[in-house]
């Protein structure tokens, strides 16, 4: 896990390089963040396709404005935010073609990708996507961003009490799903 800063100075000097020498650098970019930004994106979306979509619609539009990214205060959480807005997006699309469609009532199961898989183990990835997203997306920047609260607040656009309070319960109810022993190895 790489300090928040440190990973924001990484991405605005890759930013930087894609300024420079366009789309030929935007793969380091790729590289360095789609695995971050689609496990963050799939704990919003419960779909590993529609997380991949969100991460390569916000990669294109950081390439057409990349100067935007540059002159971030804090690129990687900027990107983590534009890749929530997205993902969002992408669920609210989702749920007005569902109603199009006249598919009410239908739940749609959240899936274990193969990221997920290889990253950690797939029962915590279950309860993760058991619990109300907005504790989930703390916990995962929480730990495996490795982001303060104060950080998440920016992320998400709420005040630090109320992702410390979303994060507490998130990991209580982990808890209640997982075991005692295994949600305090996350703390």
């Amino acid at each position: 896990m790489t300090n928040p800063c440190n990973f924001s100075k990484i991405v605005r000097e890759s930013a930087e390089r894609i300024r420079e020498s366009g789309s030929p650098a935007l793969g380091e970019l790729y590289d360095l963040t789609s695995l971050r930004l689609i496990r963050f994106a799939a704990t919003i979306t419960h779909n590993q396709h529609d997380a991949e979509d969100a991460v390569a619609s916000v990669l294109l539009k950081m390439m057409a404005d990349i100067d935007v990214l540059v002159a971030a205060d804090a690129p990687w959480p900027y990107l983590l935010q534009m890749v929530r807005n997205e993902a969002l997006q992408i669920l609210r699309k989702k749920k007005r073609w569902s109603l199009a469609q006249g598919f009410l009532g239908i739940v749609s199961t959240p899936t274990i990708n193969h990221l997920e898989k290889q990253e950690s183990d797939s029962a915590v990835w279950l309860a993760l996507q058991r619990i109300p997203n907005q504790q989930s997306e703390v916990i995962v920047l929480k730990i495996w961003e490795g982001f303060t609260f104060q950080e998440i607040g920016k992320v998400l656009s709420l005040p630090t009490q109320t992702v410390a309070s979303r994060y507490r319960y998130g990991l209580e109810k982990l808890s209640q799903l997982l075991g005692h022993s295994f949600a305090e190895e996350l703390r």
